[in-house]
């Protein structure tokens, strides 16, 4: 008995859980007829739910229709996405266009599928991307670190001051993680290779702009420190130091001044 318990027990845990968000009585019928047969656990929504609602369900993958979320849609897609890197998300939705796919995979949704559609279909992209979720994923998760005021959490993909969170999106986040890591000046060229994954293009500022922007929450969480510092013409070097002058240990390495870096907003950033 006890070894029927046990196998049932981790069969249970093996069941790959599934949320929707979708309002097609029809499709979520069928939907749900072909996953029960399955064995997959399956969460249906009619409305967005929170990042927190989606960490507490702890899913494998989220299919979102974004019709039924209105104008916040792309917001919200946006969010999840960055908040969940670990969780497969598929957009299920009616006729679109070329740029509105377009925008939903660069918001950081796995797939893009118009209605109408195949349930079969449906759930072989969505087993396609959690497979590639499951490659992707680290073998241990890296330890959180603490500096200055704030603790970087790679787990969460995410960085708290004073307990509260930053709310840095995955570029930020990213930029952050790799400065923290280092102990010298990186350049922006390598920055941007490590965090975008391919050559930064000649006059291209996404490096200076992404800096900024993580530089102005890192101020608003913990106004009496500085973290990223400026080396003109080269690059940037992480650094905690309170206002007044008292660094940690860590380098030799003389900065410039963090705040009068001058950078000129370019529209047309690789996001």
């Amino acid at each position: 008995m006890g070894n029927a318990a046990t196998a049932a027990a981790q069969r249970a845990n093996n069941r790959l859980r599934l949320a929707v968000i979708d309002r097609d009585p029809g499709f979520m019928q069928v939907l749900s007829n072909r996953l029960e047969a399955l064995g997959w656990d399956l969460r249906a929504l009619s409305s967005a739910v929170t990042v927190d609602a989606l960490v507490g369900m702890r899913l494998n993958a989220l299919v979102i229709d974004l019709a039924v979320l209105g104008p916040g849609s792309w917001e919200y897609l946006e969010r999840v996405c960055a908040r969940l890197p670990g969780l497969a998300v598929i957009v299920c939705t009616g006729p679109s266009s070329v740029a509105q796919r377009v925008r939903g995979l660069r918001l950081g949704a796995d797939a893009w599928m118009s209605k109408p559609c195949h349930a079969e279909e449906l759930i072989c992209v969505i087993e396609a991307s959690i497979r590639r979720h499951r490659r992707a994923e680290m073998p241990q998760l890296e330890q959180s670190t603490t500096v200055g005021e704030i603790t970087i959490r790679p787990d969460l993909y995410q960085a708290y001051a004073r307990g509260a969170s930053l709310e840095l999106t995955a570029r930020e986040f990213e930029i952050l993680n790799l400065l923290s890591q280092s102990d010298r000046v990186l350049r922006r060229e390598e920055i941007y290779e490590r965090v975008w994954g391919y050559a930064m293009a000649h006059g291209d500022r996404s490096v200076d702009v992404f800096v900024r922007k993580l530089r102005q929450k890192l101020r608003t969480g913990s106004p009496n420190w500085n973290y990223i510092h400026t080396h003109f013409g080269v690059g940037y070097r992480f650094a905690p130091e309170m206002d007044g002058g008292e660094s940690l240990p860590a380098t030799q390495i003389a900065s410039a001044d963090a705040e009068s870096d001058q950078i000129v907003f370019q529209p047309a950033l690789v996001a």
